[in-house]
């Protein structure tokens, strides 16, 4: 799969500051933990002793009550993997409570939405990383691949700007990191969460007999693959044409 066509010419120049700086956040965390022979992954698991797969790291989840973004790490067993090799890989999510007033879940036969006022959550985007604990694929998932609280695509897309992680544990680096990540890749993370509905309209039409959100056919909505140093060039060169 290649990449997603951006076109940067349309994107703000304010916005293509944003990412650049989103996106020398997501390097100096790189390079402060490179320096000791570490890397994201690494970073967030060092201290729970043997990983497990399923398991959520770190235990609870990482939650920051200011902004209500959330995100956890965990690990397929490599039976179960998708059609491309990783290490594990983040999902990040926005809770009631950091979206924006106008918010609403879209109705689902058959689901009960969560009875506390800030339950339910949204899935934004996750993150694939690689065996050496760098980030090689974004992608969407159906819900019940996280049992989130389904919004439509602009609703999401309308969530992502709040999303941060401002506080140290387990990991000031990790959390600079998370946050950079989804800042870094706006426009790909407005594509996929599109993408992302499309296909599950489709599929509702190819399955009508089907609960389309509980089909364990149907995991990964949409994807794509990525490279830092290749959005970093983009944002780089489209910033430099406007001087």
């Amino acid at each position: 799969m290649t990449e997603l066509e951006i076109n940067w010419s349309e994107l703000s120049t304010s916005q293509l500051k944003t990412m650049m700086a989103a996106g020398r956040d997501v390097m100096e965390c790189h390079r402060v933990l490179s320096a000791t022979g570490d890397n994201i992954v690494g970073e967030l698991i060092r201290t729970t002793g043997a990983f497990y797969e399923w398991t959520h790291y770190p235990q609870g989840d990482v939650y920051d009550r200011t902004s209500h973004g959330q995100f956890y790490y965990h690990a397929h067993p490599k039976d179960e993997q998708r059609d491309w090799a990783e290490h594990g890989h983040f999902h990040s999510f926005m809770r009631p409570r950091g979206m924006p007033e106008s918010a609403r879940p879209l109705p689902i036969p058959g689901v009960e939405l969560p009875k506390g006022p800030n339950e339910a959550l949204s899935h934004l985007i996750a993150i694939s990383m690689d065996q050496y604990g760098f980030a090689q694929r974004l992608f969407t998932t159906n819900r019940w691949v996280t049992g989130e609280v389904w919004y439509d695509a602009e609703t999401v897309i309308s969530m992502l700007d709040n999303f941060i992680v401002d506080h140290a544990q387990p990991s000031w680096p990790v959390n600079r990191w998370v946050s950079g990540m989804i800042a870094f890749y706006r426009p790909q993370i407005e594509i996929l969460v599109r993408q992302r509905d499309e296909v599950i309209t489709r599929w509702v039409q190819d399955h009508p007999d089907a609960d389309v959100y509980e089909d364990r056919d149907l995991e990964v909505t949409s994807q794509c693959p990525i490279r830092v140093e290749e959005q970093m060039r983009h944002i780089s060169t489209e910033l430099a044409n406007r001087r």
